[in-house]
C-alpha cells in the first residue's frame, strides 16, 4: 500500500469523528502526490495540525524520507551493476568493480540530496508564497547564501555518512586517504547545495526546477565517470569528460577510497574550490539584487 492511499484510508476512517483531521490528512494525500519533496507535505501537516501524536509521526516519515529514499535507490544501483549486469567479476583500476563503484554511487547520491534540499526550499517558497519569511528578517545576502548552502551540503554529507557503512556491507570499502574523501565530500555537497540555490532563485515553478535537474544535472552526473573510467572512453568523449566539474569530484572521492585518480588530485581540489567560490559569489549577488524573489 503507498503512503498516498494509506492517508486517504485513514482520512475516511476518521471523518465521521473528526471532519477537520479528516480534512487535513486530505490535503495531505493531496501534497504527496504534487509536491516534488515529499517531506515537504509532512512538514506542512506538522503545522497544521497540533496535536503531539501527528507531530511525531510527521517527524517519522520525514526522517525515512531523508534518509531510507538515497539509501535504497544507491543499494538499487549497486545491486544493479553487480549482478544484473555482471559487474561482480570484472575489475576497474586494479580493484573489484563494487569497490570502484560504490564510492562514485555515494558522492552520486550526496550531491543529488544537496541540490535537491537547497533548490526544493527555495521553489516551495515562491509556490506557496511564503518567501517573503526567508526575506524579512535581518539577513545580509551573504547570511541568506550561506544558510541554505550550508543547510544543502549539510544534508549531502549526513546522506554520505549513512550510505558508507551501508555500502559496506555489500562491498569491501576502505579509505586510504581520510583528506579526500572529506573535502571532496564536503566541496562537492556545497557545490551542488549552491547549484540548487541558482536553480531555486531562477525556477518559477516545479517545472522550472525538474529542467534543470533534466537537462543539467543528470547529463553532467553520468558523464562524471561514476559507473566507469573515462581512461577508457575514445578521445573526444574523454575530453568532454574532463571538461565535465562534475568528473573532478567523482575522481578525487573516488581517489580517497581505493588509491587511485584519473586525473591529477590537486587540478580537482583547484577546480571544485574555484567552482564553490564562483557559485558562491553569483549565489550572494543575486539574493543582493533580489533577483526573482522581490517584485
Amino acid at each position: 500500500m503507498s503512503l498516498e492511499i494509506a492517508f486517504k484510508r485513514v482520512s475516511e476512517e476518521v471523518g465521521p469523528q473528526s471532519i477537520e483531521l479528516a480534512e487535513e490528512l486530505a490535503l495531505a494525500t493531496a501534497e504527496l502526490s504534487y509536491l516534488p519533496d515529499r517531506r515537504q507535505s509532512f512538514e506542512n501537516l506538522a503545522k497544521r495540525v497540533p496535536l503531539e501524536g501527528v507531530k511525531s509521526l510527521c517527524m517519522a516519515l520525514q526522517q525515512s524520507e531523508r534518509f531510507g529514499t538515497p539509501m535504497a535507490t544507491t543499494l538499487l544501483y549497486l545491486i544493479v551493476f553487480l549482478l544484473a549486469l555482471g559487474g561482480a567479476a570484472r575489475s576497474v583500476a586494479g580493484v573489484p568493480y563494487g569497490e570502484f563503484l560504490a564510492p562514485g554511487l555515494i558522492m552520486m547520491a550526496m550531491t543529488q540530496n544537496a541540490f535537491a534540499n537547497s533548490s526544493s526550499s527555495i521553489v516551495i517558497g515562491k509556490v506557496q508564497g511564503n518567501i517573503v519569511d526567508i526575506l524579512m528578517p535581518p539577513l545580509s545576502p551573504g547570511e541568506l547564501t550561506l544558510a541554505i548552502a550550508l543547510g544543502g551540503a549539510t544534508r549531502g554529507v549526513v546522506v554520505g555518512m549513512v550510505l558508507v557503512p551501508a555500502m559496506a556491507l555489500f562491498v569491501g570499502i576502505s579509505i586510504h586517504h581520510w583528506a579526500a574523501v572529506l573535502f571532496f565530500g564536503a566541496a562537492s555537497s556545497l557545490m551542488l547545495s549552491l547549484l540548487g540555490v541558482l536553480g531555486g532563485l531562477w525556477s518559477e515553478k516545479f517545472d522550472h526546477l525538474a529542467a534543470v535537474t533534466n537537462f543539467i544535472i543528470v547529463p553532467l552526473s553520468f558523464l562524471s565517470g561514476t559507473f566507469y573510467s573515462v581512461d577508457r572512453l575514445p578521445g573526444t568523449w574523454k575530453l568532454l569528460a574532463h571538461l565535465d566539474p562534475f568528473f573532478y569530484m567523482i575522481d578525487g572521492f573516488r581517489y580517497g577510497f581505493i588509491d587511485h585518480a584519473d586525473a591529477p588530485i590537486l587540478l580537482g581540489v583547484a577546480v571544485i574550490a574555484g567552482l564553490d567560490a564562483v557559485l558562491l559569489a553569483v549565489s550572494w549577488w543575486l539574493f543582493a539584487i533580489g533577483y526573482r524573489i522581490r517584485a
